[in-house]
């Protein structure tokens, strides 16, 4: 069986003994159920779940402060008098293969301020992203080389 699905039986557990079914005490019982887990883990092979967990959260930390950091880059470039902007769309070659892996990063992209992922190619190598200012097109192919794309393979991979 899945550590997650144990993970989640064992949040379930923990509301249906308290006897408040909330989301924030199943949430409370998600991460008991974590910490119980981690307490044998060798014993059910949990060790992989944990790390994975790690990375799946530092991708998350990442989205969070790209979306902060892009909101504010276009805030300050639609309330400037002079917009220079150069808006384009780039082609962005794919070193994820998986679909559920691309979606991510086009879902990832697109939810962060200023980029808009348009479309993938018929095989799969090539993204093709809009931004708002594409003056620099290898910086934005580098930035989402060493962000997104890099964390989606730490951590699903």
């Amino acid at each position: 069986m899945s550590l997650f699905l144990v993970n989640v039986l064992l949040a379930l557990v923990w509301t249906a003994v308290t006897g408040s079914f909330s989301f924030l005490n199943f949430a409370f019982g998600f991460v008991l159920a974590i910490f119980a887990l981690s307490l044998i883990r060798e014993q059910v092979g949990s060790v992989g779940y944990f790390s994975r967990s790690r990375r799946v959260i530092s991708l998350f930390l990442l989205f969070i402060y790209e979306l902060v950091l892009s909101a504010w880059r276009v805030a300050v470039l639609v309330l400037s008098p002079r917009m220079d902007l150069k808006p384009g769309i780039i082609a962005y070659p794919l070193k994820v293969d998986r679909d559920f892996e691309i979606t991510m990063l086009a879902n990832l992209i697109t939810l962060t301020p200023g980029t808009l992922s348009v479309d993938v190619s018929d095989d799969r190598r090539i993204l093709y992203v809009h931004a708002i200012d594409a003056s620099d097109p290898d910086s934005t192919r580098r930035d989402i080389a060493e962000g997104f794309e890099r964390k989606i393979m730490e951590a699903f991979r």
